[in-house]
């Protein structure tokens, strides 16, 4: 069974597509054959407000000179990471999954399995919140959709439905630049999750 939830949100930050990627890690190894840079251990990329961090990163670059990061969770240990701020806002996007893709062409990222991607109000107030088995954002439109799928099944869930907590945008106290509040990212998700109410229009369309 397989639901979707599709959302527009305001504009990213514009200057990120034009700045460089930037990352660090435990160790670094070049596949020739590949073309792939391999970064494992600790691996924080950033390419101006984006930020992710994963257990290991490979990336690949194009002839057009667009390059490919894709992020992936250690067995155990915490899920890959990512995180943007919202254009003119005090807000950021925050999302995670065991496998991160982004791709620095379309601009647009792939979080797998676990996903979750969360709207916060000064980096720490969680305003929007959604899981699903597969979500998909385009960071600079700032569009997402989410996919239910097996993963999401748990005695909550029995159905495995994509899950949504949206706050009224008129009632957010946060759609202002310039919105006190610090920068921390939330809290990563953990376990079962307690039930959320799922929306009428979310889910199976054949339902």
């Amino acid at each position: 069974m397989l639901g979707a939830l599709a959302s527009p949100l305001a504009h990213a930050e514009r200057a990120d597509r034009d700045k460089p990627l930037n990352i660090e890690s435990d160790h670094m190894s070049y596949d020739d054959l590949k073309q792939v840079n391999i970064f494992t251990g600790n691996v924080t990329m950033t390419k101006g407000t984006i930020l992710l961090k994963a257990d290991r990163v490979e990336v690949t670059q194009d002839p057009e000179g667009y390059q490919y990061a894709t992020a992936y969770y250690k067995p155990g240990g915490p899920l890959a990471y990512m995180r943007q701020k919202r254009d003119g806002l005090d807000e950021y996007i925050d999302g995670w999954g065991q496998t991160i893709y982004y791709n620095g062409k379309t601009e647009v990222a792939t979080l797998t399995t676990q996903a979750t991607l969360k709207r916060l109000a000064g980096g720490t107030r969680v305003l929007d919140e959604i899981h699903g088995s597969v979500i998909t954002y385009d960071t600079y439109n700032e569009v997402y959709t989410a996919n239910s799928g097996a993963d999401q099944v748990n005695a909550n869930n029995p159905n495995g439905r994509v899950r949504a907590t949206l706050a009224p945008r008129n009632a957010t106290g946060a759609n202002q630049p310039g919105a006190g509040g610090a920068s921390k990212p939330a809290a990563a998700p953990k376990g079962d999750l307690p039930p959320l109410s799922p929306s009428k229009s979310i889910g199976n369309p054949r339902e």
